[in-house]
């Protein structure tokens, strides 16, 4: 799924949703669900009914990189 037209037309509304273990419950956080094909959703947690940020698997992964990298 390399388009972004087809993430977005996928329905999370059964979505898992979850938080980084690492923001020991913290209301002031991100939420990710996984998507079809290695993709991500990404959302605020105080404002869950916002729309979401939806990445191909390759964006996710160079996110991920960057982050680990520090670049």
């Amino acid at each position: 799924m390399d388009c972004k037209e087809d993430l977005y037309a996928i329905d999370l509304t059964g979505a898992s949703w979850r938080k980084s273990p690492d923001s020991n419950g913290g209301a002031s956080c991100v939420e990710i669900a996984d998507l079809p094909d290695g993709g991500m959703a990404v959302r605020d947690s105080k404002n869950p009914e916002r729309p979401d940020l939806r990445y191909t698997a390759d964006e996710w992964a160079a996110f991920r990189s960057g982050i680990i990298n520090g670049t």
